[in-house]
């Protein structure tokens, strides 16, 4: 589904990603395990085109969307989480995921509620939470509306930067669980971490970055 073919990414003089390569297949989940400024979030950001690298391809399907603006990526079935939330605090948990919704158009809204049925099945706590404004959940509770607002452009792969990032291990025992299922219902998972008992637990293959190369690949049997 995926291929990331010798990328190369560069912030000034500084090289982030040093000719980096690897493969997502449909229906897996896959890992980006490294600690901090080893490039897994600049790998992320890459891949759904939130910034340019200077060298390499980017495949999604066959397709080579290197260059394609980040606007461009939901339509193909490639929705980015990234570890800082970016909810909007004001608005209901409700009104949050009717943002990820553009895809759907104005005649959409059927469609919508189909879908964010859907996802209240996976995160059942958002559908108690529905009309409560998005600021006052808890860290565990919005990291869950932000991995729910990417599902509802209906992406074939979901790319999810570092979800058990400052979060309580029962909250991160509920991700984890959420992850799963979405993955046994068709859903494609590249997610980065540093927690490594998590990313052996999800991942059928484990790729390790360091200092933007990377250096160990595991295949969980």
């Amino acid at each position: 589904m995926l291929q990331v073919d010798r990328l190369e990414l560069n912030y000034g003089p500084v090289r982030v990603l040093q000719g980096i390569s690897f493969a997502v297949e449909a229906g897996s989940i896959v890992a980006l395990l490294g600690g901090n400024a080893a490039g897994k979030t600049s790998t992320l950001r890459a891949i759904s085109g939130l910034v340019r690298p200077n060298a390499g391809q980017i495949y999604f399907e066959k397709e080579d969307i290197t260059v394609l603006p980040p606007h461009e990526h939901p339509k193909r079935g490639l929705a980015y989480c990234p570890a800082e939330r970016q909810l909007f605090p004001e608005m209901s948990v409700l009104e949050n995921l009717e943002m990820g919704a553009y895809l759907f158009g104005r005649d959409g809204r059927q469609a919508l509620s189909v879908v964010v049925e859907k996802i209240y099945t996976v995160f059942p706590i958002l559908k108690a939470r529905s009309r409560q404004r998005a600021g006052k959940l808890s860290g565990g509770e919005q990291k869950m509306l932000a991995i729910a607002r990417a599902l509802i452009s209906r992406p074939k792969l979901l790319l999810l930067d570092e979800p058990s990032l400052g979060l309580a291990p029962a909250m991160v025992d509920q991700l984890a669980r959420a992850i799963v299922d979405l993955n046994a219902d068709g859903l494609t998972v590249l997610f980065t971490e540093q927690n490594v008992p998590l990313a052996a637990e999800l991942a059928q293959r484990v790729y390790s970055l360091e200092r933007g190369r990377l250096v160990e690949e595991e295949i969980e049997e």
